[in-house]
């Protein structure tokens, strides 16, 4: 919307010329999504505190989480209205790359608002049940990924580039929607499983994203395309503005969500940022990329499959407790403990990540 605006008035004034730079209005998406976090966010809180819509906590659950029971829960909503509204305002519309991330980060948002409705306002403990979350969460997924790949315009947007090998990129044909669905309803369902403490989730989702707009701008670029050997897509670079709305709107909510959590995410947020980093991954065809910057998503999914496995089959746990940030808290290290140094292991997955552009 303001970006049609600035066009309009460039007319007058050369000087609006300035929003058309992908990389101007990436930092504006990051900071008008996070404007508007910090100035709705208290009005929200206040608003489900109202409406009783309240945590629950499971009763085999770390003990220190007992005094969580009540805190206000859905502020997700906070982080899907920002990155709308950022997004409206700065994205180029007519982007079909755009288009496709954003409906899906909604539709996710959308199953999880379902689930915390059930297990909130409900009280039904189970929620959505386990099977019809992962249908629809695997309907809006295949749609996501057919779409991708019936609107591919070239031989590149079906690629899988494999990180740190030069011109090592493998045509995927029809197989890229069989990927493409894993990497989206499996993000998604990745970074739910790690929203168990304050702040936990959010940073590491900040940190990805921040380096998938790098990614989405560079991939999008003729010329850093070219010159880091990367396959070059055009019209992706505009998904760094969206992946950008989903930087500031992840700090705005870290605002509140930081330890003591004033606010949790629920799955409205959880399902939707999982979902939106998966489908951008695919878009900026960096899928086994993000396999290594989401690594402690990834821990996380592990440690819960085998602990399940190692139940099913021996009868013993592996861990005291999955995902595996329980694990540490009941061998006693502090929240805060747990969280930061997650977060200083997504630093350095990230930094790895990023490398993969240059060390090739």
């Amino acid at each position: 919307m303001l970006l049609w605006l600035t066009e309009y008035l460039a007319q007058f004034y050369s000087g609006f010329n300035v929003f058309q730079y992908i990389t101007m209005r990436a930092i504006l998406g990051a900071l008008t999504s996070l404007f508007i976090a910090l100035m709705i966010g208290p009005m929200l809180i206040r608003s489900l505190s109202k409406y009783q819509i309240r945590q629950t906590v499971r009763d085999d659950g770390p003990e220190t989480h007992l005094v969580k029971a009540g805190t206000p829960t859905m502020g997700g909503l906070l982080i899907l209205i920002s990155i709308t509204f950022s997004t409206l305002c700065w994205a180029r519309l007519d982007n079909r790359f755009v288009w496709v991330v954003f409906l899906v980060t909604l539709a996710f948002g959308v199953i999880g608002w379902v689930d915390d409705y059930r297990k909130v306002v409900r009280q039904d403990p189970v929620g959505l049940p386990p099977r019809w979350k992962y249908f629809w969460q695997s309907i809006v997924g295949l749609l996501a990924a057919c779409c991708l790949f019936v609107m591919a315009e070239s031989p590149a947007e079906t690629q899988l580039i494999i990180p740190f090998m030069k011109s090592v990129n493998i045509q995927l044909g029809w197989v890229f929607i069989i990927l493409a669905y894993f990497v989206i309803v499996g993000s998604s369902n990745s970074v739910n499983l790690t929203d168990g403490l304050d702040g936990l989730a959010i940073m590491p989702t900040v940190m990805v994203a921040g380096a998938l707009a790098i990614f989405a701008y560079v991939t999008g670029h003729i010329k850093f395309a070219a010159y880091l050997g990367i396959p070059y897509i055009p019209g992706v670079g505009e998904v760094s503005v969206f992946a950008s709305t989903i930087v500031g709107s992840g700090l705005g909510f870290l605002w509140f969500n930081t330890y003591p959590a004033q606010v949790f995410m629920g799955d409205i947020g959880a399902l939707a940022l999982g979902a939106a980093l998966g489908v951008i991954a695919v878009v900026v065809r960096q899928e086994l990329v993000l396999f290594i910057m989401g690594g402690v998503f990834v821990m996380e999914t592990v440690s819960v499959i085998l602990q399940v496995a190692s139940f099913k089959l021996t009868g013993r746990r592996i861990f005291h407790m999955a995902p595996l940030h329980h694990h540490y808290e009941l061998k006693g290290w502090p929240e805060p403990r747990v969280i930061v140094r997650f977060w200083i292991i997504t630093v350095i997955l990230v930094l790895i990540g990023l490398a993969s552009l240059k060390i090739r």
